[in-house]
């Protein structure tokens, strides 16, 4: 509930940054989560971690492997974040800072995962987010960004989907997920289209 009053509170103070009234749901957490492999080592980059709704779910799934960077705008949070799971490297810095992020470990992502608001997508000198993760992915690498079904209509969500369709060989979308508040779906894109 306190982390649900401090949700609340951030988007007061900020709605265009933090975008939504809650965290999200523990069912969507882990359909946002699914594409992280079993096996193996993946490095997994989240973007716009907030509370840690998304960080949990991937941290049980990682169970100790691999690497989990999250890119966080909000201090605070970002700092919270860390605190509270000693296997995040997190960041605070802007989703676009995620090559640079990279480069500086030296490493490639295996699996990017959103919880952006689909405002942040949009292109800043003409390049769009979208391309920024595909081009931060290894070949085989996945995308997964979760939406509000009723803000699908919406002119930034119907960008951003052709955004994904653009950047990546393959998307698909989830059923809904009822059970969080708003309901939402798990849009997932795999194998980043490279560019001559």
């Amino acid at each position: 509930m306190a982390t649900a009053g401090h949700f609340l509170w951030e988007f007061v103070k900020a709605p265009t940054t933090t975008a939504a009234l809650g965290p999200s749901s523990r069912a969507l957490a882990e359909r946002m989560a699914a594409p992280i492999p079993l096996r193996g080592d993946p490095v997994v980059v989240e973007l716009g971690p907030g509370t840690g709704a998304f960080t949990e779910v991937i941290q049980e799934r990682l169970a100790g492997r691999g690497r989990h960077l999250a890119l966080e705008l909000n201090e605070g949070w970002a700092a919270d974040l860390g605190r509270r799971f000693g296997n995040v490297e997190s960041v605070c810095a802007d989703a676009r800072a995620m090559p640079e992020v990279l480069a500086d470990r030296g490493l490639c992502a295996d699996v990017v995962v959103s919880g952006l608001p689909w405002a942040a997508h949009a292109p800043v000198d003409g390049v769009p987010l979208m391309r920024v993760i595909a081009e931060s992915l290894r070949p085989d690498g996945a995308f997964a960004q979760f939406g509000y079904t009723w803000t699908s209509w919406a002119p930034p969500a119907r960008r951003q989907r052709a955004d994904m369709r653009a950047e990546f060989e393959e998307t698909v979308v989830s059923r809904t997920v009822w059970g969080n508040l708003p309901p939402a779906v798990a849009y997932l894109a795999r194998r980043p289209r490279r560019r001559e």
